[in-house]
């Protein structure tokens, strides 16, 4: 009702606007979505969005990297995180949500730690383009995430891992005795996770100009929601 009480929500220009905003809450959704697949959960991803965030503005702005090198920090950053978690997840059997959740805390600090808790201005046209440009009159983080959402398509429903992944879920204790690693699909999981927060950080950083130790605060519940109800 209120989408249509008013001329101009649904024109172009406020559906590619929303497209844009939801961005990077879609690919949070993605990683959210395999962990819960498998019976698991990941709360550290909207503080892996700024600890990614936060890092790779700090490698731009404070120690003059490049933005290829800024930005594999970035990711690593995330990539690093879901290790963590999917190590206490798998080897120590640490129940999902409190690994997650401590990793959630220790990424929110290092992002404090990282910029002195200020947000960390990014004045580089070039990296700033990747978060507010556009393709075909496209806004290139919509662009990103049609490209993510592809690729873990095909990931999740074209490969080996991605049964895998599904048979977890479906039933552990047949998907051991079926051969499958459960601690290598648990460690893929919060990796990917990992990856695709980092990614959205990264993005999100570009699009506001600066890396914000305080950003996505709460964000994980959005993620949490969206795969609930994909």
């Amino acid at each position: 009702i209120l989408a249509f009480a008013t001329p101009v929500f649904l024109t172009e220009n406020n559906i590619m606007t929303l497209l844009r905003q939801i961005s990077t809450n879609a690919l949070l959704t993605l990683g959210m979505m395999m962990a819960i697949i498998i019976g698991g959960i990941d709360i550290s991803l909207a503080s892996v969005v700024a600890l990614s965030g936060t890092v790779t503005a700090v490698f731009i702005t404070n120690l003059n990297a490049s933005i290829p090198v800024a930005i594999l920090c970035g990711l690593l950053s995330g990539i690093l995180s879901g290790l963590i978690s999917s190590v206490f997840i798998a080897f120590v059997k640490v129940p999902a949500f409190i690994a997650t959740m401590a990793t959630m805390n220790i990424a929110r600090g290092a992002a404090y730690l990282a910029t002195n808790a200020n947000p960390v201005r990014i004045t580089m046209d070039e990296f700033n383009n990747l978060g507010i440009g556009f393709l075909w009159g496209i806004p290139l983080p919509v662009v990103y995430t049609i490209f993510w959402i592809i690729v873990v398509a095909i990931f999740m429903n074209k490969t080996r891992m991605g049964r895998y992944i599904y048979a977890v879920g479906g039933n552990i204790e047949a998907a051991r005795y079926s051969g499958i690693s459960i601690k290598l699909v648990q460690v893929t999981v919060h990796v990917i996770a990992g990856f695709l927060a980092a990614f959205a950080g990264i993005v999100l950083a570009a699009r506001m100009y600066s890396g914000q130790p305080a950003v996505a605060n709460g964000w994980e519940l959005d993620a949490v929601a969206a795969s609930v109800l994909g």
